[in-house]
């Protein structure tokens, strides 16, 4: 049975139709911007210069030189080479993301939004380089869908593109046989249903005979609907954004004379003299005092200046304005936040991973963001759904994660502006993958000063103390360092609380008594806690030999509420004395160093630590791995510890 009303395998030739006549008066639609998305050997050069060719928007001569061309080579005509041949001409030398061709009909006037794959439509969509109103996905009936298919599928849906016609090309390579159609259509309606995305149309077409493009084909008698361009045709485009509010995207600030000139884009609303105007985040408000425009003019224009233009302002009020900040009514304000949910479509081979800093850029604006967790993944190809356990979310996977920017951002969710709700994340000079933002999660409120729950709110991590405790040589600091770098490189700020340093500043009027030693770790305690409640991951490499000394800062600790742990640094005094770096052990046993621990001190080994590392026996590279886990699991603020959290 049929899934789709307009088509049917009639019982005689008879019930072919005749495409239906525009009516002579018909009114005349809005311009539509038409993405075609496909397979990369489905057809879409092909498709795009028959349009071009049918509907005769092809620039005069060009045709006529390309079947020259053609002819000269012994071979039929190719209206690819029409699409290639206008690439050629817009790229002028230069390699072009995304080609941009118009074409129109009795009844519509059309640009096609190219892409040349699923990587450069996601950059250019969500950066919004390119901005569609409709699509066209092409499918190869002899071929099928392939993996590329299902992946445009999926960022149709994640930029919301609801308006889609799937053209299932190439029919005269299996015979225009019906069944084949129909099996195409099924499976990738029962898909796209699963995405929540219902197709206008399907239509059967060769592109290269011209068959269902602007008319109906004879040899498909079975299909009764409209041709690709009706369907086309029946699209309507998106309301302009110039009737949304403003939102001004400042690009940048100028000083000239003594003016302060701020320059942007007007992503949406307009923008004239006297309006009030907000800039966010930060809140700071002011008058639109004039228009700049170069040459001046006179009079100065006043506005408005609508959605899509670039427009200069200057203020009645003196205002710090920078790049990124985002213009707005102050009764009608994007959001302004650091913490949101959001859909992810991944591109890079290297996978996304919770608790993982990446640099986020939304219009302008940039920062930097932290994975806070992974609450579910689909895979795009298979639409086989993860819970986000595995904590990372892999190349063509889409995934619902929560994000956290160091700095607050200005944003709009809902598709109110979409330019303001999409995103794309780095992965160093690429794009790993783009995002739409669905919801804002609410900060903790701060009644008065910075307590460490803001701190944490700011740098995407709590305070902690890793009290490394072991003999002199067990490599406490040695790994105390790879650790820090491995913290820095992730994103945490972490800092090493070193006995020796400790001794030539903060202790440097004790000795080595035992009252002295339990003097030395107290300090280091109340150094340590005040680290911790600043938000940093404190490494203390201490040797801390007595148990009353360790517990006594655990429970400092446990009453400021900093989380600790204890890691012994295991290793034998024998290997301790082998390694001897600063030859201690040795001036120890000569007599020249009294009351050394291990020698002539006691060192009290912990009963029962939170992590021990023998390094006697493992490496450091498997030490640094195991202490970073731990780390990281102590440092990862309250909501990060569900599902999916963990690195």
């Amino acid at each position: 049975m049929s899934l789709l009303s307009d088509t049917t395998l009639p019982a005689t030739p008879a019930a072919i139709p005749t495409p239906a006549q525009p009516p002579d008066k018909a009114p005349v639609p809005d311009h539509l911007q038409l993405v075609v998305v496909g397979h990369v050997d489905h057809g879409k050069s092909t498709l795009i210069g028959r349009l071009l060719f049918d509907t005769h928007s092809v620039p005069d001569g060009k045709a006529e030189r390309i079947e020259a061309a053609c002819k000269a080579e012994g071979m039929e005509f190719e209206y690819a080479f029409l699409m290639d041949a206008l690439l050629e001409e817009q790229a002028q030398n230069i390699t072009m993301d995304t080609t941009r061709v118009p074409f129109s009909t009795e009844r519509r006037s059309f640009t096609i939004i190219d892409a040349p794959g699923h990587k450069e439509f996601l950059k250019n969509m969500i950066t919004g380089a390119a901005s569609a109103d409709a699509a066209v996905l092409l499918v190869d009936a002899f071929e099928g869908l392939r993996e590329q298919s299902r992946r445009h599928c999926f960022l149709l849906s994640l930029l919301g593109l609801r308006q889609i016609v799937v053209a299932v090309n190439k029919m005269d390579l299996v015979g225009y046989k019906p069944e084949v159609f129909e099996a195409i259509r099924t499976e990738l309606s029962a898909f796209l249903a699963k995405l929540g995305v219902e197709p206008a149309h399907f239509v059967p077409i060769s592109a290269k005979h011209g068959e269902g493009l602007l008319k109906h084909s004879d040899k498909m008698p079975w299909y009764r609907g409209p041709t690709l361009v009706e369907s086309l045709e029946k699209f309507r485009a998106t309301p302009p954004a110039s009737g949304g509010p403003l939102r001004l995207s400042v690009q940048d600030v100028y000083r000239f004379d003594a003016r302060r000139i701020i320059a942007g884009l007007v992503e949406s609303g307009s923008v004239s003299v006297g309006d009030q105007i907000e800039f966010v985040p930060g809140g700071k408000r002011s008058r639109v005092k004039g228009i700049e425009t170069w040459p001046q003019t006179n009079p100065p224009p006043r506005g408005p200046v609508g959605a899509g233009s670039e427009v200069a302002i200057t203020l009645e009020d003196e205002l710090f304005v920078e790049r990124g900040q985002i213009g707005a009514p102050p009764s009608d304000k994007p959001y302004e936040a650091r913490t949101f949910t959001a859909r992810v479509f991944w591109i890079h081979d290297t996978p996304l991973r919770s608790g993982e800093l990446i640099p986020l850029k939304l219009g302008t604006q940039q920062a930097e963001a932290r994975v806070l967790g992974i609450q579910r993944t689909l895979d795009a190809i298979t639409l086989e759904s993860g819970t986000g356990t595995t904590g990372e979310v892999k190349v063509h996977e889409v995934a619902e994660i929560r994000l956290r920017v160091r700095k607050p951002i200005a944003f709009d969710v809902g598709g109110k502006v979409p330019a303001l709700g999409r995103f794309v994340l780095m992965r160093g000079r690429r794009i790993g993958g783009g995002g739409v933002i669905d919801s804002v999660v609410d900060e903790p409120t701060v009644t008065s000063g910075i307590n460490p729950v803001s701190r944490s709110a700011i740098l995407g991590h709590r305070g902690c103390i890793v009290w490394m405790t072991g003999l002199s040589g067990s490599g406490k600091s040695t790994l105390a360092q790879a650790l820090e770098q491995r913290l820095l490189s992730s994103g945490i700020l972490s800092a090493i609380l070193d006995g020796d340093v400790l001794r030539t500043g903060l202790s440097r009027n004790l000795g080595f008594t035992p009252d002295d030693r339990s003097e030395n770790l107290r300090r280091a305690t109340e150094l340590a806690i005040h680290l911790a409640d600043a938000g940093v991951v404190v490494l203390a490499a201490l040797i801390s030999p007595f148990r009353a000394d360790r517990a006594l800062a655990a429970e400092r600790a446990k009453e400021r509420g900093v989380p600790f742990a204890e890691v012994f640094i295991n290793a034998p005094l024998a290997e301790c004395e082998r390694r001897d770096p600063k030859q201690l052990y040795k001036r120890a046993r000569a007599g020249q160093i009294p009351q050394f621990t291990g020698i002539d001190s006691p060192y009290e080994a912990p009963l029962a630590p939170d992590l021990e590392i023998r390094t006697d026996r493992q490496s450091v590279a498997e030490s640094v791995e195991a202490l970073t886990e731990m780390a990281l699991g102590l440092a990862r603020p309250s909501e990060q510890t569900g599902s999916g959290s963990h690195i």
